[in-house]
């Protein structure tokens, strides 16, 4: 996507995103961003972008949520040395530890933080949208916290791939509402709060679990995961003595990823996502948007999606509930698009391989998600021999289980024919 912008603008964009000036006042990344929605979601999107221009970084709401992130979340979170994992890849491999954060998953920094914005903006009830499940467990959570009730979209087919998170919800208090329409995944289940939202903009507050949809979404979502990677650059000091030489994560919609990347940006660390590569390069085959999406409107936001030659919006596959998305937040475009972040893909295959090295050598079970960030790394390390590496180990592998499972059940029986 380097094509899309001439070489003083790409220059521009970049030196802006390092300097923390973006988005613009229109919700902008560049090209990217900005607020595509219906009529009657305007004043609940301008009710939500005053809300967080009055509160996310004043003194009062930040002591607040720095308190939660301490005392409820567990933060910070252990930035790990994984010295069995190092010894076989030939490299220095660190692990920023957001499976160890309360529920699980880094999804939990930025459902407290909405969770709070919502109870300061008078909502009388959440609802929030899931596909891996660790954002409608994280929000569940956090509504119980702050004494809101909870909601949760969910397509069919990741209730049915995610049996233990959707148990896990009903048992934090929050409504599964499953999602028959569309693909039935992910994006069916944003379209289907969208609906519902514009039903009662007022009354309801929409916890959108990443750096995705129409302004302030991807703005607000980077700004409360950003503590991932503020901590762990600190972390990397500390404990190593200097910075990475490379950092990975996962990119779905990708929340996760700006929320490592953000604070390295200014640094000479090299960036790179990771998506879904699925089980090949055709449309419907991946989830790989940056790989190999086209610009276009989804969900409130102009990025890149997953669209055949008509516009038409295509489903996707990942063996990964969590990346099965047919976007990605528009910073993330930008950054491919100015050069800072390299984004690759890891398939489902090579996910799978990797979550299983991971749990040999360091006793990890990581989500699905993550594990492809471990494929390319994996990939990387055998280029990059001696090099000092941070993954963003987004995720806990405990909701895969029911896949994991029928992955080996199926395996077992290929070996025996």
């Amino acid at each position: 996507m380097k094509s899309i912008l001439e070489a003083n603008e790409a220059a521009a964009l970049r030196k802006a995103l390092i300097n923390g000036e973006l988005p613009d006042e229109r919700g902008r990344f560049g090209p990217f961003g900005g607020r595509y929605v219906p009529e009657t979601l305007v004043p609940a999107f301008e009710r939500l972008e005053e809300g967080v221009k009055k509160h996310l970084h004043s003194p009062e709401f930040q002591a607040e949520f720095q308190q939660e992130l301490r005392e409820w979340v567990g933060r910070p979170t252990a930035l790990s040395r994984a010295p069995r994992l190092s010894e076989r890849w030939g490299t220095e491999v660190w692990l920023k530890r957001e499976d160890l954060a309360h529920t699980g998953a880094h999804k939990i920094n930025n459902a407290i933080g909405q969770a709070l914005l919502a109870k300061r903006l008078g909502a009388e009830r959440v609802i929030a949208e899931t596909g891996a499940g660790q954002h409608g467990v994280a929000s569940a959570a956090a509504c119980a916290r702050v004494g809101l009730p909870c909601s949760v979209y969910m397509g069919v087919v990741d209730i049915e791939r995610q049996a233990p998170n959707v148990d896990r919800m009903h048992r934090l208090g929050a409504e599964v509402l499953p999602v028959e329409t569309g693909d039935k995944t992910l994006r069916a289940a944003i379209n289907e709060a969208m609906r519902e939202w514009v039903s009662d903009p007022a009354g309801i507050y929409y916890l959108l679990g990443s750096a995705v949809g129409a302004h302030p979404y991807p703005y607000l979502v980077r700004e409360l995961q950003s503590v991932i990677g503020t901590e762990a650059r600190q972390q990397m000091l500390d404990l190593a003595g200097s910075l990475p030489d490379v950092a990975f994560a996962c990119v779905g919609g990708g929340s996760n990823a700006i929320g490592l990347f953000y604070a390295l940006l200014a640094d000479d660390v090299e960036l790179i996502g990771v998506e879904a590569g699925g089980t090949g390069d055709g449309l419907g085959q991946n989830a790989a948007t940056l790989a190999t999406g086209t610009a276009g409107v989804l969900q409130g936001c102009y990025s890149l999606i997953l669209q055949n030659d008509d516009g038409q919006v295509q489903e996707t596959h990942s063996i990964s509930a969590g990346l099965d998305y047919s976007g990605v937040g528009p910073e993330h475009a930008l950054l491919q698009a100015v050069g800072r972040v390299t984004y690759v893909t890891a398939s489902d295959d090579e996910a799978l391989e990797a979550l299983e090295e991971l749990c040999e050598t360091e006793g990890i079970l990581t989500a699905l998600e993550t594990a492809h960030a471990y494929a390319a790394a994996k990939r990387w390390s055998q280029e990059h021999p001696g090099k000092r590496i941070l993954i963003c180990n987004s995720g806990r592998g405990d909701k895969d289980m029911p896949t994991l499972t029928k992955y080996a059940a199926r395996t077992r029986t290929h070996a025996a024919a």
